[in-house]
């Protein structure tokens, strides 16, 4: 008894539970302090007693409140390391910063940086940077933190230029989650397409499917299995003799839907090989511009935000339409 004492007092970690922790589920806090511990064992751990909550029995169901303890009698192997826990670093913390408050950061991503990491050797990405910067600033530090790190809203291709919101804390993420959720953000981006849609406005409602092998969208005018609606509304600012600029305010938030559904109307944008698109261009005439907070319904802490619009004042492929 007394051996087994000492081996769970050697692997215990304890959190106390603050207001970036609370209002999530046990199992998943478990799994965001851990490094990827298993579910199998996470659930074996709960039932064995050697996850526990204010001292007591718990279910992986249990809501966290602020002021909570957890306590993990886990192995160090399940621990994160501090070299993985400041990866963040790695990133150069160089941002350009569209707006900024103690919630939330608005983020010019430029063309050819990930939003995320998708391999373990790239370390640069705009989360990271957002991370790197907000550490310098003191306003994040990963060894304060238990499960929450500074993290994105919204994302956007690689090569399509734009804001992009980041939550400085769990409870802003929370709340615009949610927003996004229920559409209560309007965001509108300005591109170059070949030719002149006709009508000069039009709201588009199609059929979105993803072909996760090819990475690319398909887009169908009626209803079919294994795809969602998606509307897409656009207006053209300047036509011009081959090519026009066009406002397009997205209705519904799929991967690619701009690129797609331009596409399938037979006006792909420019520099958009993946989907038909041409012009001399390195990648897509793509850039979300412009964002829009329009709560309907009660926004808690972040309701000073409601009504109010950022854009970018300068993109640059919109100077040959001027």
């Amino acid at each position: 008894m007394r051996i087994e004492q000492q081996r769970e007092e050697r692997f215990m970690k304890s959190f106390l539970i603050d207001s970036n922790d609370a209002g999530q589920r046990l199992d998943k806090f478990v799994v965001k302090v851990t490094s990827g511990l298993p579910k199998g064992m996470l659930y074996k751990a709960v039932r064995k007693k050697r996850i526990k909550l204010n001292h007591k029995r718990c279910d992986c169901s249990a809501m966290l409140r602020e002021g909570d303890l957890v306590e993990l009698y886990l192995n160090d192997e399940f621990f994160p390391k501090q070299d993985e826990t400041f990866s963040f670093l790695k990133a150069p913390a160089s941002l350009s910063i569209v707006y900024e408050d103690s919630n939330i950061l608005l983020v010019d991503k430029p063309v050819g940086l990930r939003v995320h990491s998708d391999r373990a050797a790239d370390s640069d990405s705009l989360v990271a940077r957002i991370q790197h910067y907000l550490y310098q600033k003191q306003e994040y530090n990963p060894e304060k933190e238990h499960s929450f790190a500074p993290a994105l809203c919204n994302r956007i291709d690689r090569n399509t230029q734009g804001i992009v919101i980041a939550a400085k804390n769990a409870p802003a993420l929370r709340i615009l989650n949610e927003k996004i959720k229920q559409r209560e953000l309007e965001k509108y981006y300005l591109c170059v397409v070949h030719g002149i849609p006709q009508p000069r406005h039009a709201v588009l409602t199609g059929y979105w499917s993803k072909d996760s092998r090819r990475n690319k969208a398909l887009v169908r005018d009626t209803p079919q299995d294994g795809f969602h609606e998606i509307v897409t509304e656009y207006t053209v600012l300047r036509p011009g003799v081959h090519e026009s600029l066009v406002e397009v305010r997205l209705h519904t938030g799929r991967s690619h839907q701009i690129r797609a559904h331009m596409a399938h109307i037979g006006h792909p944008l420019v520099g958009d090989a993946k989907y038909g698109g041409s012009g001399g261009q390195p990648h897509q005439l793509l850039c979300a511009y412009k964002l829009r907070f329009c709560f309907q319904t009660d926004a808690g802490a972040l309701s000073y935000l409601d009504g109010r619009e950022f854009s970018l004042d300068d993109v640059w492929f919109t100077n040959n339409f001027k």
